[in-house]
């Protein structure tokens, strides 16, 4: 199966349809999707801010752990409502720049939260130990690449054909 059958596979999935002729169920999701994006913001944003050494005062080990959960959750929230808003017009979607370079960020910040999550200096800083180089480094590529993909996610409808 070639990817335009996808596509067109994709498109043709029973809530694609529904979304496609609904009046407002398409505003619904897209609401939707955009404050997941607001939780994923919400989170990574004070949370990459401190790791870069802001905020001094408020303890990671305190923040760490919770704002790292609520981006999880807007992440999953994102995936799932974006995949909905992506259903409705995939072949024009997979064509999109704008829309590729969003992907691209995401599957990169995905990587990087990961990754940094995985890491013994992570452990450390979740518990109160100081906040290495990798760790610092980690939340300022968090910083540019969120809010990379947010400008190119606003970016997709000006890009739209």
């Amino acid at each position: 199966m070639d990817a335009v059958a996808v596509f067109e596979w994709i498109e043709g999935l029973p809530f694609a349809v529904a979304i496609r002729r609904s009046a407002t169920l398409y505003i619904f999701v897209n609401a939707a999707h955009i404050l997941s994006i607001g939780i994923i913001i919400g989170s990574i944003l004070p949370l990459d801010l401190r790791l870069i050494g802001l905020f001094k005062t408020v303890p990671v080990e305190v923040i760490g752990p919770f704002l790292s959960r609520a981006a999880v959750t807007g992440i999953v929230l994102t995936i799932i409502t974006g995949f909905c808003l992506f259903s409705v017009r995939p072949l024009e979607y997979a064509g999109n720049a704008a829309f590729l370079a969003k992907m691209t960020l995401l599957a990169l910040g995905v990587a990087n939260a990961t990754l940094l999550h995985l890491t013994p200096e992570w452990r450390t800083a979740v518990k109160g130990g100081p906040l290495s180089l990798r760790v610092r480094l980690s939340g300022l590529l968090s910083l540019l690449v969120w809010t990379g993909a947010l400008l190119a996610g606003r970016w997709i409808g000006f890009v739209l054909e």
